[in-house]
């Protein structure tokens, strides 16, 4: 059974835990407001973009001419899975989530007999896959110095893909990340770059356009912008979730240690009279004797 003091010590401990707690769950607040500001504000420009290059890519798909990015390699051996995750810990299952999903379509593939080359953003990601998956991790995005993403950093990913895509180093490109829903809710989500797909939209369906260049010019300069544009709005959907994931972990943390110093005070008063106890009793016991 513990001490008075060895419990004594363990509340102080705790206590002291639970102010950091605290204080992390203030800060990632405060970090969520303006992530979930530029996610939000982030998402009309990418749909809006996903509609006009559905409606270009509806013209052009068929065609012999169409760009690369669109039309693929015409082979599927070759896998590149881009893993973005955070660079902290302390965010609860937020990590472990993304890289589950993206480990899962790994050994798919892998079982399949294809060839998986995986590319990693955020060195928590990183560290979890190069326990099983470390022969096939190929490069590493290091963003541990950057306080804001940026579009210039979506856009340094975007261009080394696609020089590896260009250098036929595979043929599908898939980009795994969290999409924040709220606080409590952050969903991993696999999203596939190359070739690029475009969701069916109902402008695209109803409406037809005339383009002047052709389609296929278009696309050929639209599509590497889409691939930093979907690059550019998962980071930022990733900084949103993490400070979400964040903030409910600290919260939850913050609730048990104050559940546990609860718990170790109600120990320690017990044992303290306990001991009082034990002392009345000695003291009349030798008066008695006396």
């Amino acid at each position: 059974m513990p001490s008075l003091k060895d419990l004594k010590n363990r509340i102080e401990t705790v206590k002291s835990t639970r102010k950091i707690t605290k204080a992390m769950q203030m800060v990632a607040a405060a970090k969520l407001r303006r992530a979930e500001e530029a996610a939000q504000e982030a998402r009309p420009y990418a749909e809006r973009m996903n509609a006009v290059l559905s409606n270009l890519a509806q013209g052009a798909a068929n065609s012999p001419s169409a760009p690369k990015l669109l039309k693929g390699t015409g082979a599927d051996e070759t896998h590149l899975l881009i893993v973005a995750t955070s660079e902290r810990g302390l965010c609860g299952g937020f990590n472990s989530s993304i890289v589950k999903l993206a480990r899962r379509e790994a050994q798919r593939l892998l079982a399949a007999g294809k060839t998986v080359k995986i590319l990693t953003v955020g060195k928590k990601g990183r560290e979890q896959l190069r326990r099983d998956l470390g022969d096939h991790l190929v490069d590493h995005v290091d963003l541990s110095e950057v306080k804001k993403v940026g579009y210039n950093h979506a856009a340094s990913i975007a261009t080394d893909v696609l020089a590896r895509f260009s250098a036929d180093e595979f043929d599908v490109c898939k980009l795994y990340y969290g999409q924040f829903k709220s606080v409590i809710s952050q969903v991993p989500t696999e999203l596939q770059l190359i070739p690029t797909t475009f969701e069916e939209t109902e402008e695209a369906v109803s409406v037809s356009y005339d383009y002047e260049p052709e389609e296929e010019a278009i696309l050929a300069d639209l599509l590497p912008r889409s691939v930093a544009t979907q690059v550019f709005t998962a980071l930022l959907e990733n900084a949103a979730s993490e400070q979400g994931a964040r903030m409910s972990a600290m919260d939850n943390a913050t609730r048990n240690a104050g559940e546990m110093i609860d718990k170790l005070t109600i120990q320690y008063n017990r044992s303290r009279q306990a001991a009082i106890t034990n002392e009345l009793i000695e003291i009349i016991s030798g008066a008695e004797a006396l």
